[in-house]
């Protein structure tokens, strides 16, 4: 596997773009419009700037690294690749119709990988005429910094699609963990009722944001509370993960919390909108 394409330019895509390329591999970064490829171009050249700075890498290798990211706006361009990895936004028509389109574009032997955090993979593999090759590839964000890769197995995936894309992954410096597909897989079906606890614990005026994040960082040695958390990863995406889970697994054990609908209505989805359990 010497070549990758990533579909999608934004937080998530320009981060793998840039694991990939600082791994050797060759990549090509691909969005919707010539002013998102850039933006994630740019960001790129910030992160590794700071890599620089901070002496975690050479300017040699930041260059270098530079020289191996192409970028475009013509999902054709991705003809001869060995691997896809898809990070555009969680909405599953969305979704489907790309990994169509690629299954149509992309080499019989080329891999299609989705960083979907909540889609099920075995129904977008369903979307292709090469099930066996399509597979979830869950980075976490910060995708520089975070170490971990969530690896989905669809219904058909071979045993040897999995083995070549932990191979990519632990190749870009990650630890590759497999799961089976499943809504919310692991990280997400565990992760989220918890922070769908403490979003109730604030509801029921159990306690104020800042304790109930006090305690759970304290006391349970979390990095970050869950309030905070939540506004980091943005309550609208809470709120379909959330969705997801109740749906898929038809368990009101699930359901999300009335202040979580009732701030994603007010548009308080936390740091991306400035306000959310708390302003920024």
């Amino acid at each position: 596997m010497e070549q990758i394409a990533v579909i999608g330019a934004g937080q998530m895509g320009n981060g793998i773009t840039q694991v990939a390329a600082s791994a050797g591999y060759e990549v090509l970064m691909v969005d919707i419009k010539q002013e998102f490829v850039d933006r994630g171009m740019a960001t790129i050249e910030k992160s590794l700037g700071k890599l620089v700075a901070k002496e975690r890498m050479t300017q040699q290798d930041a260059d270098a690294t530079l020289a191996r990211i192409k970028t475009s706006t013509d999902r054709n361009d991705c003809s001869d690749v060995d691997l896809v990895v898809e990070a555009v936004p969680e909405i599953l028509d969305l979704k489907t119709s790309i990994f169509s389109e690629l299954d149509e574009i992309c080499k019989p032997d080329c891999i299609l990988a989705s960083n979907t955090s909540s889609i099920s993979i075995s129904t977008i593999a369903n979307a292709t005429s090469r099930p066996d090759k399509v597979i979830g590839m869950h980075f976490m964000n910060p995708v520089p910094i975070m170490k971990l890769v969530e690896i989905i197995n669809g219904d058909k995936t071979s045993t040897d699609t999995n083995a070549k894309v932990v191979a990519a992954a632990e190749k870009m410096g990650k630890t590759a963990l497999s799961c089976n597909d499943s809504p919310g897989f692991v990280s997400n079906r565990i992760l989220c009722p918890m922070l769908n606890e403490a979003i109730l614990t604030l509801q029921e005026g159990v306690a104020e944001p800042e304790a109930i994040d006090g305690i759970m960082k304290l006391g349970m040695n979390h990095p970050i509370g869950p309030l905070a958390l939540s506004d980091l990863i943005g309550l609208d995406t809470v709120l379909h993960i959330m969705n997801v889970l109740h749906e898929g697994l038809k368990d009101d054990k699930y359901a999300p919390a009335d202040l979580l609908i009732q701030m994603v209505d007010e548009g308080k989805l936390g740091r991306k909108s400035g306000e959310g359990f708390y302003k920024y």
